[in-house]
């Protein structure tokens, strides 16, 4: 056996769900599934199914104290097409959140009477959906309730889904279907490693959403073993997964894929890329990550840790005074970590677009990298950043028309009387209004944020005030810039 077999085998002794575990969840699904169809008879209500779905349900393929379950109840789509007919499908998925919000408040909220059952509450996705905790031995495990309209495989082939989640219980019976108890292992180690890395799911400290359940089900599905994939791992941008067979130019000629870093097709919906949102960030991160692990097998890159915070005397004086970061508080709770996160992304890309060039596309403080990094169990959200120029002069030289292009020319020396010529170009000197990337950073940030964070601090990295902030730093200058 190979040091990186025995590597692998002795983290899945760690991570394997107990028996014990196992039967805790199919006890939960047992009574749920009862309390579902007792008010379903009582109301008159017609459904498929009620089945347990992702990683704890026909999966299989969850860590150990992974007890999250998600039941997935099917709805006949012939009884509901006749009042969508005719519709746009913006106005057919205004119908069905209607008909899911109602099926959600008068059938699945109200079947939850038992005492094991607390809090059941509606949240919304692409459609409402019921979540509810159910404690035992001082163990909370949340359940997810979802409708689906459960539709024909041939059906989601020709039109597509109704709602994105009508696809997932097809997800969970080709996983079930197409992995064999070994590969399911694998998966259960490759998702270890990506949570390691933390680089996993929409919580990623690196980038903005990291490597998902599925996606790891599907590379260790392609790539048949997990010492495999990461032999080919460096190899994911250039080579796509494709259920299909396709090359990269000819799925680069599908529209939504071109943006796309790296390709995972679904087996269930050819014009879905299931790592559409999976951040260039994380996949370098873990690509170098698993370089590491090659070159130097080791248990340590299973283990989750948490992000330490940095130690900014230890750091670099020259790469000190390059790094900011701004500390806010979320005082709206009710407001999801998503929304709050996605706000900050967009932030942090209008700081470099606006902070890397000039209005006139002249160059201003250089190369700027940022990452978002929170911790929403205490509302903490923070935006590092590097910036390559934090102190740029006054004056600054503008480049006008080409001398050649003689009406943009006569406009250009009338409009600007001190003009030069260089280079086949007409120029002139113009004043900033920024010199300090700080102050640009202080006050974009006061006009750009949402009220709900609140500001804690914007200053250099040595002036971070929080615990949050400091690992924000950590992630920017370990986890992202040495991959830029």
């Amino acid at each position: 056996m190979t040091l990186i077999n025995d590597i692998f085998e002795n983290i899945l002794k760690d991570i394997t769900p107990t028996q014990e575990e196992l039967t805790l969840i199919n006890e939960i699904v047992k009574k749920l599934r009862k309390l579902l169809e007792e008010k379903a008879r009582q109301l008159n209500l017609k459904y498929t199914k009620i089945e347990p779905q992702g990683s704890t349900g026909i999966k299989q393929t969850q860590l150990k104290n992974d007890f999250d379950i998600d039941l997935f109840v099917g709805l006949d789509y012939e009884l509901y097409s006749p009042k969508y007919d005719g519709l746009s499908r913006n106005k057919l998925k205004k119908e069905s959140k209607k008909d899911f919000l109602y099926l959600c408040n008068n059938w699945i909220k109200k079947s939850l009477i038992t005492k094991e059952f607390h809090n059941p509450r509606l949240l919304y996705a692409e459609h409402p959906y019921v979540t509810v905790d159910y404690f035992i031995n001082n163990i909370k495990i949340k359940v997810d309730i979802v409708l689906y309209f459960d539709l024909e495989l041939e059906y989601i082939n020709k039109f597509g889904p109704i709602t994105a989640v009508d696809r997932s219980p097809w997800h969970g019976r080709f996983i079930k279907e197409n992995l064999s108890p070994e590969q399911k292992n694998d998966v259960r180690l490759l998702k270890q490693f990506f949570k390691a890395n933390h680089s996993y799911g929409d919580k990623s400290a690196v980038g903005k959403v990291g490597f998902i359940g599925y996606s790891a089900e599907l590379l260790i599905y392609y790539y048949d073993n997990l010492q495999n994939l990461f032999n080919n791992f460096k190899f994911l941008k250039e080579k796509p997964s494709d259920y299909y067979n396709r090359t990269l130019k000819e799925l680069g000629k599908i529209h939504h894929f071109q943006n796309d870093y790296i390709i995972i097709t679904d087996p269930i919906d050819k014009n879905r890329n299931v790592a559409s949102a999976i951040s260039e960030k994380a996949y370098k991160y873990c690509n170098q990550r698993i370089i590491e692990f090659k070159k130097n097998p080791n248990k340590k890159f299973f283990f989750i840790e948490e992000i330490l915070e940095v130690n900014i005397s230890t750091v670099d004086s020259s790469l000190v005074e390059k790094i900011f970061i701004v500390e806010l508080k979320n005082e709206n709770s009710e407001i999801h970590y998503t929304i709050n996160r996605d706000k900050l992304y967009a932030i942090g890309e209008n700081i470099k677009a606006n902070g890397e060039k000039e209005f006139s596309h002249a160059e201003r403080f250089g190369k700027i990298e940022f990452e978002v990094y929170f911790e929403d169990d205490i509302e903490e959200y923070n935006l590092a950043i590097f910036c390559e120029k934090s102190k740029i002069t006054k004056n600054f030289e503008r480049r006008g028309p080409p001398i050649k292009e003689e009406n943009h020319a006569i406009k250009f020396r009338k409009k600007n009387p001190n003009f030069f010529e260089r280079d086949g170009f007409l120029w002139i000197e113009s004043e900033r209004e920024y010199t300090e990337f700080l102050k640009l950073l202080e006050d974009f940030v006061k006009n750009k944020i949402p009220e709900n964070l609140r500001v804690v601090n914007i200053s250099k990295s040595y002036e971070t005030k929080t615990t949050s902030g400091k690992r924000a730093i950590q992630v920017l200058k370990n986890m992202i810039l040495p991959f830029i």
